[in-house]
């Protein structure tokens, strides 16, 4: 039974979002705000409404403490807040200043996860305000996300239907299209239902989907999975020899298409370069339920094997890929010539910071391009 005991009506426009903490209630809006509650008594607090996104808000979230509060909004950036006077503490620009769409805490608050329309996921530093991982998923916009207890996986669902698990490495272990139409929600329940003594651990988790069910499933998270997951980094993909490949079929339930792909030569490297054309073209195979089968895998093994091993500072913070021709922005940080280029076409502030660029100027970061060139270098030895 449940009883009505408050009604707020405080925002100008659809209300998209609430969260609790201990002893607030926040709540975020279209009309671009977020708005604080006491739970004491439902009073708004002074702060409130915290402003400074341009465009709707369409998620916030405590972190598990309730010391900061986090948004998310269409003018691409997630923000961090003090709720305890509504002091803005950060900006943190989506790559690419997509529509961040929903955002989370880790359990331990060391991280902030921020999924967009144009599918890249964003793990955040808290406490360093910096990138730590980005990832991106095919085909759809990020709708929702929730983090395993013990914070070693996460799960995102997209508009696309999928359902994609990934570890604290931004590595992808796992994706399925779980809903004919788009993912609206997910949620991981707070307690394993087993631990073996094997280190099985099974977590339940729901989904929500535009198809009009709600779907239950059982997640396994094995100590086995973190070293398997390690062991394929060691060796690139790149460097699979036929044999690898066919094993890796095997794992992936192929195992039908073992003998046509030795046939035709294909080891790491080829398999990277597969596409639907070359499946069809010159694989024959006919199928379009198993071209798309084989391509889905493909694309989940070419996301697990982003090079986890490349340096950070080698990474452009605004694409998070290798920089191949890095100028430092008067913000002190470096990027990607080209991405930084585009960036300033449309704004004149940091990508990190979000503050005031004092100048549009670029200048080439020669010692660290010298630095890219000698690591690529040992990684073709």
């Amino acid at each position: 039974m449940a009883t009505l005991i408050h009604t707020l009506a405080d925002h100008s426009d659809d209300v998209n979002y609430c969260a609790f903490s201990s002893s607030c209630l926040a709540t975020c809006s279209l009309d671009k705000t977020i708005r604080v509650y006491s739970l004491s008594n439902f009073a708004e607090l002074p702060y409130s409404p915290l402003e400074g996104h341009t465009y709707a808000v369409h998620c916030c979230c405590f972190s598990p403490s309730g010391r900061v509060l986090a948004s998310c909004s269409t003018d691409g950036t997630a923000a961090l807040w003090d709720p305890r006077d509504g002091r803005r503490l950060a900006v943190l620009p989506q790559p690419g200043a997509s529509p961040v769409r929903v955002c989370r805490f880790s359990p331990e608050a060391a991280y902030l996860l921020a999924g967009a329309a144009d599918g890249s996921v964003v793990l955040w530093n808290v406490q360093s305000l910096k990138l730590y991982r980005s990832g991106k998923v095919k085909g759809g916009s990020l709708m929702a996300c929730a983090f395993s207890p013990n914070g070693n996986f996460f799960v995102t669902g997209s508009s696309s239907g999928d359902l994609t698990i990934w570890d604290d490495k931004m590595r992808c272990l796992y994706n399925e299209k779980a809903h004919d139409l788009g993912v609206t929600c997910c949620d991981i329940s707070s307690h394993p239902v087993s631990d073996s003594e094997n280190g099985f651990k099974y977590f339940q988790m729901a989904s929500c989907g535009q198809d009009n069910q709600i779907k239950l499933w059982l997640i396994l998270f094995a100590d086995f999975l973190g070293d398997a997951v390690e062991k394929e980094s060691k060796m690139a993909v790149e460097n699979w020899s036929e044999d690898d490949v066919s094993d890796w079929l095997c794992t992936q339930d192929l195992a039908d298409f073992v003998g046509l792909f030795k046939i035709n030569n294909i080891d790491g490297k080829e398999l990277l370069n597969l596409t639907k054309e070359s499946l069809a073209n010159e694989l024959k195979i006919e199928s379009l339920g198993l071209r798309s089968k084989v391509l889905q895998k493909i694309e989940e093994l070419r996301m697990t094997t982003i090079p986890a091993a490349v340096p950070d500072e080698f990474l452009c913070p605004i694409t998070r890929e290798l920089m191949k021709d890095p100028v430092i922005a008067t913000d002190g940080y470096s990027y990607e010539r080209e991405a930084m280029e585009n960036w300033i076409s449309n704004r004149r502030s940091s990508p990190m910071t979000n503050l005031p660029l004092h100048s549009l100027m670029l200048t080439p970061n020669r010692t660290l391009k010298m630095a890219i060139s000698r690591w690529l270098e040992t990684q073709q030895k």
